[in-house]
């Protein structure tokens, strides 16, 4: 029996055995309770509520302006909708970097005030106090790398991370440094596959890919990318299952075109 059919609650000890037994982790973002119990209903494993609303929820051009008020508004929703699906929440950005008691007092209001199971944040060694104190206080934590939608201004692009000798090599002693010091999981972001397979291969927790290719452990997309909501996004490791936003737009504009004509609401619809 596969994991994925049998468990009635994924937790982080069962992402685990998924990687060792080879069964893949399926992942998408969240931001509703109306959505969230739609892919719960489906199976989802992991449900991540990104600081990716940001943009597909508030319209702004990055991660960047996403409160902490905000993320635990979203994050309680999702959890609310969710029975067996684990909820990681993105830690939004100043709230961890440079200061590792901001980063615990962060994490703390989100597990306390939203429900949710764990946190994810950005970066490799130069988060390591803000990851270790927070895990010090028995939250399970999420490692990102790769490309660091957070730290968008230093890039300056959002184009594929460690293409370079230099930055591969950095990017394999953090994901490594990530695994000691505890963390459940790794994200990596737009990245070469065959150097996320290398890092799957090597490290011994699950690693989630996004635009990293197929050798890694599970696959995370943003849901409104994934179903056709958003229009203008077209990177090359996103397919789109629906096109949300012609089926929606289309069913708007026959309910605007039934109501003009009289013809919305008939007699079986009014009491």
């Amino acid at each position: 029996m596969s994991i994925h059919l049998d468990v009635k609650k994924v937790t982080t000890h069962v992402l685990q055995e998924m990687k060792l037994k080879g069964e893949k982790i399926s992942m998408l973002t969240a931001y509703d309770y109306s959505l969230a119990k739609i892919l719960d209903a489906a199976g989802i494993d992991v449900l991540l509520v990104g600081d990716s609303a940001s943009n597909v929820m508030a319209g702004h051009e990055t991660t960047l302006p996403i409160t902490l008020d905000q993320m635990i508004y979203h994050a309680s929703s999702v959890v609310r909708g969710v029975s067996r699906a684990l909820v990681v929440v993105d830690l939004p950005f100043g709230s961890y970097q440079g200061d590792s008691k901001e980063a615990l007092k962060t994490t703390i209001r989100i597990m306390k005030e939203s429900g949710a199971h764990a946190i994810k944040l950005e970066g490799g060694k130069e988060v390591k106090d803000s990851i270790e104190r927070i895990l010090s206080a028995g939250v399970p934590v999420m490692g990102h790398l790769g490309l660091t939608p957070q730290s968008i201004y230093k890039f300056g692009t959002y184009a594929v991370r460690a293409k370079e000798v230099d930055e591969a090599k950095k990017l394999i002693e953090d994901a490594q440094l990530l695994e000691d010091i505890g963390c459940f999981s790794i994200v990596l972001e737009k990245i070469p596959a065959d150097l996320a397979t290398k890092v799957a291969s090597v490290l011994k927790i699950p690693i989630i890919g996004i635009g990293a290719g197929n050798g890694v452990d599970g696959q995370v997309l943003v849901l409104h990318d994934m179903l056709g909501i958003t229009q203008e996004f077209h990177p090359r490791f996103l397919r789109r299952y629906l096109n949300l936003f012609d089926e929606i737009k289309g069913a708007v504009s026959k309910y605007i075109e039934d109501v003009k004509s009289k013809d919305f609401p008939n007699d079986n619809e009014q009491y």
